[in-house]
């Protein structure tokens, strides 16, 4: 092959305009990433330099449709960065993403771009438009105004350089937590180190000891689909306080690599361009865009759920320290005893063992689970195309076909298992975005623990609601039917954008769903009746653990977030005593710390914004009570307005009139509290 020849440039043949995954090397990604933006640099400046009075085909449309060699590209590096790294390809990362970031803010910044997007702003009303194209022209000249474009040619400048400086911190920041997630782990030795654990973490820990050269032993690495399971089921309380710091400690390992002086430049770098745009904060200006609007409309939601969950919290954990010392004589809980004894609890309460119920819920079973429930749901067909190239043999490819029509309505990758180079957590993805004529391609990765080659990988129910979780992201970019790019898919306010998925892990105790495919790995009966039961039962229990874990982070978040001198800032100092201000017991903790908080610190998406997640559960909680109340799950009337109005609408509706058209009304906060029973 030619030494110049570069796949990523050449015309893409792999099936249904997939990039060509079986030659692309990171040495590909420079070049081609040059080359993109120059095409999109003149395709942007032969807009902003027409002639031709602005209007929306010329102006508005134009800027949307730019940037198609660019875009694929940029998914491809993105996707690969995040589910398949390795050091060469970091450090294009290090090298690419402060200028990716700075090539869309030198458009926002244009003047003469911006000009004409605003001069068809001015005439919006009266131009005839569509209610979809006035959307689009609102989205576009609001981030036009939130990147600078009003300011002075000196603060456009400044502008472009924290953009810049913003990307290269969260670039660092991300690579470092993975450094230390694919660094670190706890060696067992000996089989009386695995007391407790159930016969798949044991195979897992022992393949996972072989990949880090210990065959022979166990390993356990710091993934929370890793961590959990064994805090949970491990005798070994040593053991588990070694994987609890472990796990904690991420971000912070090495001095080298410490996240901490980081975090303090990120805050700065976002305090400054608030202050650069007229905001008083960060956290002011990030919630512009959002449903919440303003910070005092999101402290209204955490500070309506806090408290209860603070004294749910105590509840359990006087329990759990009773259990502890009478079984165990151990005079004080710690943050590696909570989910143990929960455990205990859950068996005795509830009757409910992990060993009883993972063999109903394997992996695959699962995935056939949700393309069905989709089905149901929303008439698409998912078909399995094997022999494609793709990045991973872990990969799988889906064809997604509209039943009625026979039309290839997306194709749908699914990614669910973890290994080096792969970040941590689950998340779905593009890598081809919908629009008009064009059919999107979206991933949903996860991070399931692998088992041995040609079993069955069994997940825990909790597992089996994330993998539902990510899918229903998925369907938000698959089923997306809006005409321009920059609407479509999940491109929603951020605190909408949780609504999809959330939603749709419901379905998975869907009671028809669990019959036909909660089967045995060995007996293949469909799980019992009563078992399904006792799952439900138990869905609130613990509620104050996981509410306090997930709202400690999204409080500290938005109080980060409103800090506006931070000389001094310690970030240290800082989570230590806004965890003693808001009261968090120190046995339940946080389910993010601030040197591994991706969410906040790998890029600017859920930064001021980690409270999306409750937001958007107000929202599918009620939404779900639609289905409750028809007393049908599938309901084809509700489900075809679920589809209408919130899975195919991407962002071509205001989302609370968009809700409204489902539901008939705004939400209310009491199916909320009544799902977590805080109630």
């Amino acid at each position: 092959m030619n030494s110049t020849y570069n796949p990523l440039t050449a015309a893409w043949d792999a099936p249904y305009g997939l990039p060509p995954f079986d030659k692309i090397r990171a040495e590909h990604f420079g070049p081609a990433l040059d080359a993109a933006m120059a095409e999109h640099v003149s395709e942007v400046a032969a807009i902003a330099a027409s002639k031709e009075p602005s209007s929306f085909e010329n102006t508005i449309a134009a800027f949307d449709r730019s940037g198609e060699a660019l875009s694929r590209v940029a998914l491809v590096f993105h996707n690969l960065t995040s589910s398949m790294t390795d050091e060469a390809l970091q450090a294009v990362e290090r090298d690419y993403m402060p200028k990716l970031a700075l090539h869309v803010a030198r458009f926002l910044l244009d003047p003469g771009l911006f000009a004409r997007v605003d001069a068809v702003h001015e005439r919006r009303g009266d131009s005839g438009l569509s209610p979809i194209q006035v959307r689009l022209v609102e989205k576009m000249h609001l981030d036009f105004v939130l990147a600078g474009a009003r300011l002075d040619e000196a603060g456009k400048r400044r502008a472009a350089e924290l953009v810049e400086a913003l990307s290269v911190k969260c670039t660092a920041f991300g690579q470092a937590v993975l450094a230390d997630e694919d660094e670190a782990y706890v060696l067992i030795e000996d089989r009386a180190g695995l007391a407790g654990l159930p016969p798949d973490l044991v195979d897992a820990a022992a393949e996972a000891a072989k990949a880090k050269g210990h065959e022979g032993q166990w390993a356990i690495t710091v993934g929370r689909s890793f961590v959990e399971p064994f805090l949970t089921a491990s005798k070994n309380r040593e053991l588990r306080k070694k994987v609890w710091e472990a796990f904690s400690a991420r971000g912070e390992m090495r001095a080298d690599r410490d996240t901490k002086p980081i975090i303090k430049q990120i805050l700065e770098l976002r305090a400054e361009q608030a202050r650069l745009l007229g905001y008083s904060s960060y956290a002011d200006f990030a919630l512009v865009d959002r449903m919440a609007k303003t910070p005092a409309r999101v402290a209204e939601l955490l500070d309506a759920v806090w408290p209860p969950a603070l004294a749910r919290a105590a509840e359990a954990a006087a329990g759990l320290a009773a259990i502890a010392r009478e079984s165990d004589g151990i005079g004080a809980l710690e943050p590696w005893d909570w989910l143990y004894y929960s455990d205990q609890v859950k068996r005795r309460d509830y009757a409910l063992d992990e060993a009883e119920i993972k063999p109903y819920f394997s992996v695959d079973n699962m995935v056939k689970a949700m393309f069905w429930a989709a089905g149901r749901l929303f008439g698409v067909d998912f078909v399995e195309v094997k022999g494609v190239p793709l990045y991973h043999p872990d990969v799988r490819l889906f064809e997604v076909r509209d039943r009625a029509k026979g039309t290839l309505k997306g194709v749908f990758l699914n990614d669910n298992y973890s290994r080096a180079g792969k970040r941590s957590g689950a998340w779905m993805s593009n890598y081809r975005e919908q629009s008009a004529g064009v059919v999107p391609i979206v991933v949903n990765n996860n991070n399931f623990t692998p088992g041995k080659v040609g079993e069955s990988v069994l997940i825990s129910f909790d597992d089996a609601a994330t993998l539902f979780h990510e899918f229903g992201h998925g369907l938000h970019g698959l089923l997306s039917e809006v005409d321009y790019q920059g609407l479509s898919g999940t491109n929603v306010l951020r605190d909408f954008v949780e609504l999809p998925s959330q939603l749709f892990e419901h379905w998975a105790l869907a009671p028809e769903l669990l019959e036909k495919f909660a089967v045995h790995v060995e007996t293949g009966t469909s799980i019992p009746a009563d078992l399904v039961a006792r799952i439900r039962k138990a869905r609130t229990f613990n509620m104050g653990w996981e509410t306090v874990q997930y709202l400690g982070p999204a409080l500290l978040d938005m109080r980060l977030h409103a800090l506006t001198a931070l000389a001094s800032f310690d970030a240290a100092r800082f989570e230590r005593e806004e965890r003693a201000r808001l009261g968090v017991p120190p046995v339940v903790g946080l389910r993010h710390r601030l040197p591994h908080f991706q969410h906040l610190f790998a890029d600017n998406g859920y930064a001021a914004g980690y409270y999306v997640y409750m937001w958007a559960e107000v929202l599918e909680a009620d939404a779900f009570e639609a289905f409750e109340e028809k007393g049908d799950l599938f309901d084809p009337d509700l489900a075809a307005r679920l589809k209408r109005c919130i899975y195919a609408a991407g962002n071509s509706a205001d989302p609370a009139e968009a809700f409204r058209a489902f539901r008939g009304r705004d939400p209310r906060i009491g199916a909320l509290l009544k799902q977590r029973g805080l109630g």
